[in-house]
């Protein structure tokens, strides 16, 4: 099946789903063949919803199967075993889920085409209540009290509520996913299934022979012998970013991060990988292509005027045999938002190796890096940290896990020793917390939004005209790194301002 008949089919389902009509919308996604993680998802909810839980199961296994980065996935799939009282598979696929927010607050997946916001505090949530019901009342306990360091505003009286629950050891109800929200295609994509009729119907305005409605083609013309030739080609073609390659076969996306092509489209090579991936640009649009479905597009002045010649013979060019595609490579690893933004330390990591220093990776609401020498005492660590934050030390709390509890966390009466002796072929790694103070947030950047950004990319933060951002760091001259409504992204920096806050 092509992808236009799998992305017609899918807005079809959808639409069914709009109009109540769910086993229609099941029965056309049953009819996808090699559906997608997207699609697999979906027809996963919509057995969930007739309560049939073993098709439902199955479902979100196969989503898994194409994205195993699917955080929803996993969570829908822990609500499927939590309904067939299968506790511990349900806790496994809870811990799953709250693996791939990789420390953020949430994730919102209305980039991929999902009206929903995954929120870490939920997910925890739901882990404790299977705990509970497995008897690890202490285990439930503590999960809930990580939750309180994830929960935002909207949520806390959701995990309070449980919290006094598992403190009187009693069950409570778990956060479901909203029924008949589904996972829907690209808006541009469903715009292109349309026919359009671009030229119209003609219409006469003028004409020398009375009454004339014709509109169709007037006979051709006699041609005038040893006419102007044609203009010269320019042999310098406009230079464009990466280089033109040209499809041979379509290709489907599996991930969030591919971009779906076929035969005959141009696209411009970024990059390619020892995996045989390749980064390329096809329509304003960046994404990861087979580099076996592509073939190198010469773009030269001699090629056009070879074409020409050909054309003189009048002779027909058979067309080469038809070929199957080629088998999907395999990826050796898809990088993410979070292992975009730590490539932005690169340069000062190379730096600490040529200085023989320790790389401490710092776990913040972003990560970050500095280099500290090895043996450094408390106070140096702490004011190197602080400083890359651009906050007062009194208010920075350095750990050696997400919890900072107890023996976990690192202050000035840490036998340092110890400290220095857990890193690792030069590199450390800690997490840090701050004090909220009145001093951090005079330290704080508040940016205002000057224009509407829609995100574009996965990393890439969303706000709205007027929206008050806090700035976190600079990419580089025109793209920064902030926070705003409780998603943490890059964004254009003209496109904001730096506003003075009192307090």
């Amino acid at each position: 099946m092509s992808f236009l008949d799998t992305l017609r089919l899918w807005d079809e389902a959808v639409a069914c789903v709009d109009r109540q009509d769910l086993s229609d919308a099941l029965r056309i996604f049953l009819s996808i063949k090699e559906p997608n993680s997207k699609i697999y998802f979906n027809i996963g909810c919509l057995h969930l919803i007739n309560q049939e839980l073993d098709a439902a199961e199955k479902a979100f296994d196969c989503s898994i199967g194409k994205d195993d980065h699917l955080a929803i996935a996993f969570f829908q799939r822990g609500i499927t075993f939590y309904k067939k009282e299968r506790f511990e598979e349900c806790v496994a696929d809870f811990q799953h889920a709250f693996k791939e927010l990789r420390g953020n607050q949430l994730i919102d997946y209305k980039t991929l085409g999902l009206r929903y916001k995954l929120h870490a505090c939920e997910v925890l949530h739901n882990m404790a209540l299977a705990e509970a019901q497995l008897g690890h009342w202490e285990k439930a306990q503590e999960n809930l009290v990580t939750a309180l360091s994830y929960k935002t505003e909207s949520k806390l009286i959701l995990i309070d509520r449980a919290l006094q629950s598992i403190l009187k050891q009693k069950l409570f109800k778990p956060v479901e996913f909203p029924s008949k929200v589904l996972f829907t295609p690209k808006k541009h994509y469903v715009a292109e299934l349309e026919k359009k009729d671009y030229l119209g119907k003609a219409k006469v305005v003028a004409s020398i022979i009375p009454q004339d409605d014709f509109s169709g083609f007037a006979p051709l013309q006699p041609q005038v012998e040893d006419g102007p030739a044609d203009p010269k080609a320019p042999e310098v073609l406009k230079a464009l970013e990466g280089e033109p390659h040209t499809v041979l076969f379509e290709f489907v996306p599996e991930t969030s991060d591919e971009l779906a092509v076929v035969p005959g489209n141009v696209v411009f090579v970024l990059q390619k990988g020892a995996d045989n991936w390749a980064s390329v640009i096809f329509n304003e649009r960046r994404g990861l292509v087979p580099y076996n479905y592509l073939e190198r597009l010469e773009i030269t002045l001699a090629s056009k005027q070879d074409g020409n010649d050909h054309g003189n013979h009048g002779q027909e060019i058979s067309k080469p045999p038809r070929r199957e595609p080629p088998s999907r490579p395999e990826r050796k690893s898809v990088m993410t938002p979070c292992d975009k933004r730590d490539k932005r330390t690169q340069p000062e990591v190379e730096t600490c190796i040529e200085n023989s220093s320790c790389i401490v990776k710092v776990h913040f609401t972003y990560n970050l890096a500095v280099c500290v020498s090895p043996g450094s005492t408390y106070e140096t660590l702490l004011e190197k940290i602080s400083k890359k934050l651009n906050l007062p030390a009194a208010s920075v709390t350095l750990s050696f896990n997400s919890e900072a509890a107890g023996q976990k966390e690192i202050n000035a009466d840490t036998e340092m020793g110890k400290v220095w002796s857990s890193a690792s072929a030069g590199r450390l790694t800690l997490w840090c917390k701050i004090k909220e103070t009145d001093g951090t947030r005079q330290q704080q950047i508040h940016l205002v939004a000057l224009h509407s950004y829609e995100s574009k990319n996965p990393e890439d933060l969303t706000f709205h005209e007027g929206d008050t951002i806090i700035f976190l760091s600079k990419v580089n001259q025109d793209w920064w790194e902030g926070q705003c409504n409780g998603n943490t992204g890059i964004f254009p920096a003209s496109f904001v301002e730096e506003v003075s806050v009192n307090g």
